[in-house]
């Protein structure tokens, strides 16, 4: 195992070990990662004493590398490079039924192992002079690694009844990793699903990012669904499952069509906000379906009815409600317009228009809509992804054009204020829309003096006379 060792940082932890007489272990997911080949910049190291004696032994030797002390929770952290190393006590601990707050004692190394969520993760590797470098195993770890099982130390019960969050972090490791969770393991997540209520909110949402962003989202909320999980941490998504039929038509099944949306797109980015985008761009689709004989089912205005309904969700989930909810609300809001532009003639107007409103996030839309084509029929795929094309190219041509995309209005509502001598009213709003308006339509084009003659027009609607000629722009700021 020593070849996993590589960094030095490993060698000072050895001396300090030697030194203090304190034994020590890398543990966790370093180990894991390591023997899956897989990058890992985060360090946990198991102290049979103290961990933050040990810390400001291993920063001293380091060179006096800043360390971060945790008192109450008996840990440091210190940063080595790029790693970033947290060193804790062994300790073995208890669990009451209603919190996820453990009773922690001081414990040996074997403690520690039994107190970790699967057998991947209670791998350890010792770090001190009689046996450095040597793999420890109790649980058949690496036979799991292997195997792609996640299996749990104890009796699963047992595990997830301490901290129900590791139900969570079960599926999140098998999106992840593309692992299996064992069925004794998964059937006992079933059993005790309800345990999720007393986890926080904020943990919760921490874990369904990082399925989000993992090779394999979907497997984690069809996991959640086929646990019952997702009833509880995810009620709206979960409304999303089934097919109504009325007169023998049935509808698209919105939850396995979102999971697919999902998949397709994190093929192409890893930006979490543009993936939550994608998993709610339909969620109120059953808020929205009804049934006509003529049309058959529709979802009249769900991407109107979904935007509203992000705010709502993101606060319910404990997620950030400021500039990233307000990016998810507006893609939300406008997926379905660049499909609309793709079956239609595309107008140069429409085009400005999805401009103007999508700004900056218009490529993000633009992938969030060619994700949305599901259809399992190629020749299909193949049309929208070319009609999509085309609106792109459209796209390209106007904002090359008009600057749409940064697009600010030429004549502003202080311009209008200065020319007119009058205070803030109805006319100048009205004045400063009709302008907008008229550059999106290309009646006129995006610049100063076309927009002022159109505000001197529009003005005579409001019986408003010019007092000032700003026709050629301010000289001075104090001209306003």
């Amino acid at each position: 195992m020593n070849r996993h060792l590589k960094n030095p940082i490993f060698n000072i932890i050895a001396q300090v070990a030697e030194e203090k007489k304190l034994p020590a272990y890398v543990i966790g997911g370093f180990v894991r990662d390591c023997l899956l080949e897989r990058p890992s910049k985060d360090i946990d190291i198991v102290v049979q004493g103290s961990g933050i004696e040990m810390a400001e032994g291993v920063a001293a030797k380091a060179g006096g590398v800043n360390v971060t002390v945790f008192k109450n929770f008996g840990t440091a952290m210190l940063r080595f490079g790029d790693m970033e190393i947290e060193f804790v006590g062994a300790r073995k601990e208890s669990y009451q039924r209603e919190s996820r707050k453990p009773i922690v004692e001081n414990g040996t190394l074997e403690d520690d192992q039994n107190r970790r969520d699967f057998t991947i993760n209670a791998l350890a590797i010792s770090l001190n002079k009689n046996d450095y470098g040597r793999l420890i195993d109790p649980f058949g770890g690496i036979d799991d690694l292997k195997n792609k099982i996640l299996r749990t130390p104890l009796d699963p019960e047992t595990t997830f009844s301490d901290d129900p969050l590791r139900m969570i972090r079960a599926i999140r490791f098998a999106a992840q990793l593309g692992f299996r969770i064992e069925e004794k393991a998964l059937q006992s997540i079933s059993d005790m699903k309800d345990r999720i209520t007393i986890v926080s909110k904020e943990r919760i949402a921490d874990e369904l990012n990082k399925i989000i962003v993992s090779p394999r989202p979907s497997l984690g909320f069809v996991l959640f669904d086929k646990t019952g999980l997702l009833t509880y941490i995810f009620p709206a998504l979960e409304k999303l499952k089934g097919v109504e039929t009325k007169e023998g038509k049935g509808h698209k099944e919105n939850f396995s069509h979102t999971l697919k949306v999902l998949e397709n797109l994190r093929a192409n980015t890893d930006d979490l906000w543009l993936l939550w985008a994608a998993l709610l761009h339909d969620i109120a689709k059953p808020a929205t379906k009804a049934y006509n004989a003529k049309q058959g089912w529709t979802f009249h205005a769900h991407e109107f009815v979904g935007a509203k309904m992000v705010p709502g969700i993101f606060r319910e989930m404990k997620l950030p409600l400021n500039e990233k909810m307000k990016y998810v609300q507006k893609l939300v809001q406008l997926h379905l317009r660049p499909i609309v532009l793709s079956k239609d003639e595309v107008t140069d107007s429409a085009v400005r228009r999805l401009l103007f409103e999508a700004g900056e996030d218009i490529e993000d839309l633009m992938m969030l809509c060619e994700a949305d084509i599901t259809s399992k029929n190629e020749a299909t795929v193949r049309r929208h992804l070319g009609n999509f094309a085309l609106v792109r190219e459209k796209l390209k041509e106007i904002e090359e054009k008009d600057a749409i995309r940064i697009f600010q209005p030429p004549i502003t509502g202080e311009v209008i204020m200065a020319v007119f001598e009058v205070g803030p009213c109805r006319a100048i709003g009205e004045i400063k829309n009709d302008i907008k308006e008229a550059i999106l339509d290309g009646l006129i084009q995006n610049n100063y003096e076309e927009a002022y003659a159109l505000m001197l027009e529009r003005a005579k609607d409001f019986n408003l006379t010019a007092k000032h000629d700003f026709s050629s722009g301010f000289n001075t700021a104090s001209e306003l």
